[in-house]
């Protein structure tokens, strides 16, 4: 019974990507994280790094943006999302690209990959499903791969979503056989928190 209502649960707390997906498919304006660019933090990352091989995975990848920039960078990538709607768009801005989109829940996800790309999805669920999605973020790494991560810093508690993530959330995932290779705070004016995480890891 416990488990059902979990899975009704989270349920509830996703379906909402969808329907903003849905009422914004024209235009995207109204969707925050939808900037129709790649993440700055992930291309500084590509920017750093010289050799780009093997799978990649985005998680929450929304419009395809990064999962794209991840293909140009020379992985073969998949992406996954809550929400059909925004793979079909993704599908649709990036038709010639051989991105695998998939519509996936994370806590069922059993591949692993050379590189895993996660920006602010974490934060986007309830704070009940953090640690065990830390853990699912975390299996999805391959030995010897790198998962590189973006959050909020929670700087007081507040209503969500999203909820951003404390110091030792961040740190649940050296829980789960990864290793920091750096951690960084960036600045930045938001509604949501003024700091981001931007924390790099190997498994």
């Amino acid at each position: 019974m416990q488990a059902h209502k979990k899975a009704r649960d989270y349920v509830k707390a996703t379906e909402w990507f969808d329907d903003l997906y849905k009422n914004n498919k024209t235009t995207q304006e109204n969707i925050p994280w939808a900037r129709q660019a790649v993440n700055p933090f992930l291309q500084t990352y590509l920017d750093e790094e010289k050799v780009h091989k093997g799978t990649a995975l985005v998680i929450g990848c929304g419009l395809g943006d990064d999962a794209k920039a991840l293909e140009l960078a020379g992985y073969t990538v998949t992406a996954i999302d809550v929400s059909q709607t925004a793979l079909d768009l993704a599908k649709e801005r990036f038709k010639d690209s051989t991105i695998t989109f998939i519509k996936q829940d994370i806590f069922e996800y059993e591949e692993q990959f050379d590189f895993v790309f996660e920006a602010l999805t974490i934060q986007s669920l309830p704070i009940e499903f953090r640690e065990k999605m830390i853990k699912a973020v975390a299996g999805t790494v391959a030995d010897g791969g790198e998962l590189l991560l973006i959050a909020h810093k929670r700087e007081a508690m507040r209503g969500g979503p999203p909820w951003p993530l404390t110091k030792e959330e961040v740190d649940l995932f050296k829980n789960h056989g990864l290793r920091e290779l750096s951690h960084e705070l960036h600045t930045e004016d938001s509604k949501i928190s003024n700091t981001r995480f931007r924390v790099l890891y190997k498994k």
